[in-house]
């Protein structure tokens, strides 16, 4: 590469460059710009010396090049702006040096993982007007500044005391997000006229969110602290704002009501996982440019007030789940034509819901209106082709008072997940629905229901199928090929375990239990790779091993294979610390299907003094029993008492 001398600035970020950098840029005599920044794979040597004198900015993020912190300090006298974001530097402690760069406006040193005392020198400089230190491991607390102070304290360390000219009043941006930073907000961040954005998110801040004395923040982000009291009134005079998150922390009492009144410009509002009560506030409505709304998880009660979304044209995600709200969906939800996402889910929210709610909506792709045992869903059928959800992905009407299928997912061919649980839906699954081609479909939970009968499911890459708690007669039907949860459990099903079950290769979770199921358990289910086959049900269990305790005689319906493979898999899984999860935890699958109440129901059906009791099922449904203390085992006179004393005392002594 030969570049003539006069070059001054020289842009490459983003290039998709690889290899080795030209070693002979560097010094070049008139450069005063060089950023190679996120060229991931681009790698060479920075010279010990002889770099370009008047070099001014430097960016290295997110590059390969080893970097010897000291070294390009000593040699950048003249640096302003040094951008070093995910670096590789030789040497991971924080470079106290830095400190000697009084003249730096711009520095990123985010996510290096840099550990120690929060660097309160680099505040010691009046220019200051952007740092980045997120990402890192820094401690401590934040100094506490003022333009009369001479010192920069912290009431962690008073070696943390810097000599400071003034605070840093020309700072426009702030990200500390990521650390290990304790105590309050310090005053002067409050103060500072010029400040466009604030990060101080998941850190472990704690106190009150004092007043902001300017309107000049932007992007103002303080979730994942500690952070308590009320919502500012001051945010209301932030007329720039564009970005407000402070979820995730303790704020309680009313926010006002007229707070967002003149905050035009505000796209994003999550206030979620706090505190917070009264009223949905009413000044929502004049957000004309919000696209993203997260109230969730709070104490909000009251109505939603009608029109509230009426003029929100761009308003695409709305969350006002786990909450107290009362009163009608409201109506103007149809006036959202950007709406992608709806979640009101676990409220107090009453009346009916028509369908044609959601004509207009059509970039919808998740709705969550479950648990809401006041509300009703109505799924009557009108003109097909005015009630199409093209894009849905995600559906949970659970406890919605459903006695049908929603017509509407006639034209959900994107359909991933499908929650209809606990309604008063009867019958069998419609012809209609079943000839939907869902390909995508893996989430289907329609437990709790009066279903009677289910045929063949032509969803070939459903995963999770919950069937429990319904009326369904007949044989026990067979999952798609790669289900891993299949719960068909409180049934009247009758007949055989079929042994196409066993084709069931990642099946990690099956639950048959209170059937009417013959008492053959097929050999080839020791074969499946899973921890929680011993859930079939106690009483099944019951006849196959009349006298489990203390019996000595091998059962000839259970094959000895079966038992061994299954205690071999069990062991394997026990072996780690991670158990089985549900495939949609988002969707708060309910804890009865595995969880204390599930337990105790099983516990109480089961009659004492047959030679099984409680004590044994319980070990079941934890592991033990059947796939550890198994008939090899207990025939074993040497084994024997330990086996029996594993499998009836929940294993308290290992």
């Amino acid at each position: 590469m030969n570049l003539s001398s006069s070059l001054t600035s020289l842009r490459l970020s983003e290039c998709g460059l690889k290899g080795r950098f030209p070693d002979n840029i560097f010094p070049l005599p008139n450069l005063q710009l060089l950023h190679v920044d996120y060229n991931y794979n681009l790698t060479g040597s920075l010279p010990t010396y002889n770099w370009s004198t008047p070099l001014k900015s430097l960016g290295l993020s997110n590059t390969k090049f080893p970097i010897d912190l000291p070294n390009l300090i000593s040699n950048l006298k003249s640096l302003k702006e040094l951008h070093l974001r995910n670096c590789s530097f030789i040497g991971s402690s924080y470079p106290t040096f830095l400190s000697n760069l009084t003249q730096i406006t711009s520095l990123d040193l985010s996510y290096n993982y840099f550990g120690g005392q929060f660097p309160c020198s680099l505040l010691n400089n009046a220019g200051l007007t952007g740092l980045d230190l997120s990402g890192n491991n820094f401690i401590g607390q934040l100094p506490n500044l003022s333009t009369n102070w001479t010192q920069v304290s912290s009431s962690n360390s008073s070696s943390n005391s810097e000599s400071v000219s003034q605070i840093p009043s020309k700072l426009v941006y702030l990200s500390l997000s990521q650390n290990l930073l304790n105590g309050t907000i310090p005053s002067w961040l409050y103060d500072i006229p010029s400040l466009q954005y604030l990060y101080l998110d998941n850190n472990q801040l704690t106190g009150q969110i004092d007043e902001f004395q300017h309107d000049s923040l932007r992007y103002l982000v303080l979730s994942n602290n500690n952070l308590h009291g009320h919502l500012p009134i001051s945010i209301a005079k932030l007329v720039s704002l564009l970005y407000l998150d402070i979820s995730f922390n303790n704020l309680s009492g009313s926010v006002e009501p007229n707070i967002f009144t003149k905050l035009k410009s505000l796209s994003e509002v999550d206030l979620s996982h706090n505190n917070l009560q009264g009223h949905l506030p009413i000044s929502i409505s004049k957000l004309v440019s919000l696209f993203r709304l997260d109230i969730s998880f709070n104490n909000l009660s009251g109505s939603v007030e009608p029109n509230i979304f009426t003029n929100l044209k761009r308003l695409s995600y709305v969350d006002l789940s786990h909450n107290n709200l009362q009163g009608h969906l409201p109506i103007s939800i149809s006036k959202l034509v950007s709406l992608f996402r709806l979640d009101i889910s676990f409220n107090n929210l009453s009346g009916s819901v028509e369908q044609n709610i959601f004509t207009k909506l059509k970039s919808l792709e998740h709705v969550d209106l479950s648990h809401n045992p006041l509300l009703s869903f109505h799924t009557y059928s009108y003109n097909i082709a005015d009630y199409t959800l093209p894009k849905l992905r995600y559906l949970s009407l659970s406890s919605c008072n459903i006695s049908e299928f929603p017509h509407f997912l006639k034209s959900t061919e994107n359909l991933r997940s499908l929650d209809l649980s606990n309604n008063q839906i009867n019958g069998s699954i419609p012809t209609w629905l079943l000839e939907v081609k869902m390909d995508s479909l893996y989430y289907l939970n329609l437990s709790y229901n009066s279903l009677a009968r289910i045929g063949h499911l032509p969803w070939k890459n459903l995963q999770f199928l919950d069937l429990r708690s319904n009326l369904l007669e007949g044989p026990l039907p067979v999952p798609p090929l790669y289900t891993y949860f299949f719960s068909v459990s409180r049934n009247n099903l009758t007949g055989e375990i079929p042994l196409l079950i066993c084709n069931l290769s990642s099946l990690q979770y099956l639950d048959l239990s209170y059937n009417h199921l013959s008492n053959m358990i097929p050999p080839c289910l020791g074969n499946l790779s899973t921890c929680d086959i011993g859930k079939v049900h106690c009483e099944f269990i019951q006849k196959c091993v009349p006298y489990l305790k203390g019996t000595g005689q091998p059962n000839p319906t259970i094959a000895p294979d079966f038992l061994i493979e299954t205690r071999m898999r069990c062991q394997d899984c026990n072996r780690t610390t991670t158990q089985p999860s549900s495939p949609m935890e988002s969707l708060e699958m309910n804890e009865s299907a595995v969880g204390t109440s599930y337990l105790q129901e099983l516990l109480s059906s089961i009659s004492s003094g047959a030679g099984f009791d409680a004590h044994d099922c319980q070990s079941l449904l934890k592991g033990r029993g059947l796939l550890f203390a198994d008939q090899k085992l207990i025939a074993n006179e040497k084994t024997a008492r330990l086996a029996r004393v594993y499998a009836s005392d929940d294993g308290l002594i290992f």
